[in-house]
């Protein structure tokens, strides 16, 4: 008898459990774009650009066959190849003239980011999202412009990203405007991104996120011999840099020293990541980069854009930064044949889907406020109704906890919830009919009249 009642138990609980799973929406039209995303296409490109020899940022701009000016061109084709007939994908090289500096550049030369716009069909809709990987290439002595430097996987890999969802995604409308971006310079300073970050701020470009893509294609580290393709690094920064000290004062008055743009649009790769790419795990790391490292995405979020970075999950410095050489039975070198392709499938699909949900997505709410009364165990926000949308989510998660925990719907523009503003954080994000989220946003606290 007892063991008949257990039995009933489980099965009760089994059929619990079963009705009480979550329904994960995907827009099929995300789906299908996961689909194409081609591991063979990714080696493709690499090989291309493992032709011209090096891809040093001081090596030559006018030779057709070598160095980084063939494949800046080599890239620009690509992405006019992608435009065919239509008129929503231009593309330029955008230069500059750098001096020496006394550091990492040693005589004047013209700088080159390839860049590629697909252009949103709402002409109301002035968003930009962007993706970013740097084209220049290495030795080990960072001067030397012609030695053999293949940058495979750094920054190939990233590269490749970049025209795989250039690729797949000019195929489709979205409502805002994608950009795609191989810089240059990364090596000798990050001068490619600053250059572009000072370019966007002048020109008033609205940009909302940024995907910086540096070594996303090897599943092995050395060392510590892990071998690992199914994880995912996310850097993204906590605290705006150059914060005055009121600023400060507020964002430690609410308790959101781990809340920072940066951070929010690291949460959201991970969740929509994880929604539309099997067997991968975006692991969040609470840091804007490597221990003492640095990379493009820095000068963005040094002027106060949303920028993250997307790395390997285990690094393997035997294949970064060397001359190519065997040593003691080791091979040295940024070579393809230490990358693993299905790997660089999958994050190049982490990318696309974020990309691809945020530009499709509604407005991020605005004037999101918490409604304050007094001292109450409950909490209501309320929002300015955004004009696209279909709905709104309301996100929270308890404060120790990494990642959003709770979604609740809502076609209003205000909710109150049974939790406490002690013990949660919470966010407003808006939501189309297709069930593509916006970044979210956090309520403030109205200032006092």
């Amino acid at each position: 008898m007892i063991k008949k009642y257990m039995l009933y138990g489980l099965i009760c609980c089994s059929v619990l459990r079963i009705h009480a799973q979550t329904i994960i929406h995907k827009d099929p039209v995300i789906e299908k774009m996961v689909q194409e995303v081609s591991a063979d296409s990714l080696k493709s490109y690499i090989t291309a650009l493992m032709q011209f020899n090096t891809r040093h940022t001081l090596s030559r701009l006018s030779e057709n066959k070598e160095g980084i000016g063939a494949a800046q061109q080599w890239v620009l084709h690509k992405f006019r190849q992608f435009a065919g007939d239509g008129k929503r994908l231009s593309s330029f090289i955008d230069t500059i003239t750098y001096n020496p500096d006394g550091k990492r550049v040693d005589n004047s030369f013209v700088l080159g980011n390839v860049v590629a716009v697909l252009k949103g069909t709402d002409p109301q809709d002035h968003r930009v999202f962007m993706i970013t990987g740097h084209l220049d290439s290495r030795r080990s002595d960072v001067m030397d412009r012609t030695g053999s430097a293949p940058g495979a996987n750094d920054d190939g890999s990233g590269v490749a990203a970049v025209i795989e969802c250039a690729r797949i995604m000019s195929r489709q409308p979205f409502p805002a405007t994608v950009v795609f971006v191989a810089t240059s310079g990364e090596e000798q300073g990050l001068l490619g991104a600053r250059f572009l970050a000072s370019s966007l701020q002048e020109k008033k470009w609205q940009l909302e996120a940024l995907l910086n893509n540096d070594i996303i294609g090897s599943n092995n580290s050395n060392e510590t011999r892990v071998i690992n393709n199914t994880q995912v690094r996310v850097f993204s920064e906590g605290i705006p840099l150059g914060t005055d000290p009121a600023r400060f004062a507020k964002i430690r008055s609410l308790g959101l020293e781990n809340d920072g743009a940066p951070r929010q649009l690291a949460r959201y790769f991970k969740e929509v990541g994880e929604r539309y790419v099997d067997n991968m795990t975006v692991k969040l790391v609470y840091r804007n980069d490597r221990f003492l490292r640095n990379g493009d995405h820095s000068p963005f979020v040094e002027k106060g854009y949303t920028a993250v970075r997307i790395t390997e999950m285990n690094e393997n410095f035997e294949h970064q930064h060397q001359d190519l050489r065997t040593e003691n039975g080791t091979q040295y070198g940024d070579l393809p044949e230490f990358m693993d392709f299905e790997y660089l499938r999958k994050n190049t699909a982490l990318n696309l889907v974020t990309l691809a949900n945020l530009a499709k997505a509604p407005l991020v709410p605005k004037n999101v406020i918490y409604v304050t009364k007094g001292l109450e165990n409950s909490t209501t926000v309320k929002w300015d109704p955004v004009a696209n949308g279909s709905g709104y989510y309301l996100l929270l998660r308890e404060t120790s906890s990494a990642r959003w925990e709770k979604k609740i719907f809502t076609t209003s523009t205000a909710i109150t919830i049974p939790y406490s503003k002690d013990n949660y954080f919470f966010a407003i994000q808006s939501v189309s009919q297709n069930g593509n989220e916006s970044l979210p946003v956090l309520p403030g606290v109205p200032a006092a009249k």
